[in-house]
This record gives C-alpha cells, sequence and structure tokens, in this order.
C-alpha cells in the first residue's frame, strides 16, 4: 500500500538525506523547506512534491496545513524536522521568542491541523528532539518565550525538551486514535542547523568539528528507521529513541502534569485555544 510522507526541514541537512533515503517508488514524498531554492531542487532531484513555508511566521504555517490537508486526505508519517538554534534572542511576528517558535510551535500548530490526516492513516508522527535537552535545558513553564532569561544553548536546550514533552502528551492524547507519536536524538551532526547562532557556534558546526561530527545520513539513520518500521512492533510509541533504541531522557521530559501544562499553553500561543 503506497504511503504519503511529509518531511518539515528537507531541504538541508539531515531531513534532505532522510527525503532522499525515504524516496520509495509507489510513495508520495512530500518535503517541507524554508529555501525556495533548495527545497525546489530537492523536490526535482527525488521527483517529490514540495511546499515551502517559513516556520517564523505561523500564518505560513496554517497555509502549509491547508494546503496539505486539501491535498493528501491521509498522511502515513509526519517528520516534524524543521529547527534550528539562534543567536541573540529574537522575538517572531507572532511575539515569540524564535528558537520556541520554530523548534516546537511550529511544528506543534501543523500537528495539530493535520490531526485529523494523521488518525484517518493511523500515522507515524517522528520528532526530532536532541539530547541538548538534558544538558542545555533551564526550563521555565512560565517563561516559554525567554523574556526573563535567554541564551542560545538555554532556549535550543529548552525547545527540544518541548519536542518530547509535546510527543508524549500527543501520544496519550491521540495514541488510542492510531497516532503513532515518537521522537529521537540524530546526533551531533555536521549540518547549517546552526547558521543564525553565534559565531562560535557557527565555526564548530560548520569547520573546526565538521571531521568529527556526523554525516546528515548518519543522522537521519533513526529517523528512516522509525518512518519504516512498525510502531508497537519494533518502536514504542510516546519513547525518546537514539541509535534505534530508546535513550535516557531528563526528568522534566518524564513529567506527565507539565506534557498536559506546555500542550494547553501550546494552544494558546499558537491561537487554537484562549
Amino acid at each position: 500500500m503506497s504511503r504519503t510522507v511529509v518531511i518539515t526541514g528537507a531541504s538541508d541537512g539531515i531531513g534532505a538525506a532522510a527525503a532522499k533515503m525515504l524516496a520509495y517508488p509507489g510513495d508520495t514524498l512530500v518535503v517541507v523547506g524554508r529555501s525556495p531554492e533548495k527545497t525546489k531542487a530537492i523536490a526535482q532531484e527525488l521527483e517529490s512534491d514540495y511546499f515551502v513555508a517559513d516556520f517564523a511566521e505561523l500564518d505560513q504555517v496554517r497555509e502549509l496545513a491547508a494546503a496539505l490537508a486539501q491535498k493528501y486526505p491521509r498522511i502515513d508519517v509526519l517528520a516534524n524536522n524543521a529547527g534550528g538554534i539562534m543567536g541573540s534572542r529574537e522575538v517572531t511576528v507572532d511575539g515569540h521568542e524564535k528558537t520556541f517558535q520554530v523548534n516546537h510551535l511550529a511544528p506543534f500548530l501543523l500537528t495539530s491541523l493535520l490531526i485529523d490526516q494523521l488518525v484517518e492513516a493511523r500515522a507515524a508522527v517522528i520528532n526530532t528532539s536532541s539530547n541538548a535537552h538534558r544538558v542545555m535545558a533551564k526550563f521555565n513553564i512560565d517563561d516559554l518565550d525567554a523574556q526573563q532569561h535567554y541564551s542560545p544553548n538555554a532556549a535550543y536546550g529548552n525547545a527540544k525538551l518541548a519536542n518530547i514533552l509535546f510527543t508524549k502528551e500527543l501520544n496519550r492524547r491521540y495514541g488510542d486514535h492510531g497516532v503513532n507519536a515518537v521522537t529521537f536524538h540524530p546526533g551531533v551532526v555536521a549540518t547549517h542547523f546552526a547558521a543564525e547562532s553565534t559565531w562560535l557556534m557557527r565555526l564548530g558546526y560548520a569547520g573546526v568539528m565538521r571531521r568529527v561530527l556526523l554525516s546528515p545520513e548518519q543522522g537521519a539513520d533513526t529517523l528512516l528507521w522509525l518512518a519504516t518500521t512498525l510502531a508497537g512492533e519494533d518502536w514504542t510509541p510516546g519513547e525518546y529513541y537514539a541509535k534505534r533504541k530508546i535513550a535516557k531522557t531528563s526528568s522534566l521530559a518524564n513529567d506527565a502534569a507539565l506534557a498536559r501544562q506546555l500542550w494547553e499553553r501550546s494552544e494558546v500561543m499558537v491561537g487554537l485555544s484562549k
């Protein structure tokens, strides 16, 4: 049976690598990226569908969700992979700290708006997180936009923790409806995800450390595995994986009350609830 597979952040890095490995004959592959030129180039190479959306603008996420829902009545795999670490604190046009919006609020909104298509397909929702949530996060549910305290590393760690909490709450709310949510750590990968961060982070990821970092293909391996195997048999919904195995998380990542609270506040922040 053919599947519809949607990958965000697919114009570069592990998203592009995963898209190339998931371009199976008979399936409908949909790549989503911020750069019109890079996204189109990947799509043409893979003969796939594509959409362009900047997750720093939630209206573009809403337009993306509407276009996807109209074209694909069912979505079998949604890989929420777009994200990155930023530099100095920026506020988006939606009024949110950019790191938190791009890494968490945008995929939260996209997934929420596509929930009917995901339920219809009994889909896998694969969220890209990071072990940064264990070492960088300084999570404060009352300061999600980092108005009181901000650093690039803490903002990124907080967003990656939010990815795990979102995954667990998505599984709690929709697991009985057939949605299988899971999250994973790709490893420390040589990509351009730090392109908007500090010069030191850019130097590390783009230059000095590149020789010891994983390739995008290596980083995409667990995503590929999750997207091509069976939930409940090969992997457990609601869990956090690294190297195809359940991995250790921080204690906050397993706080069910915090996950519910984050979901409710996220709904308000993206305009799904008042």
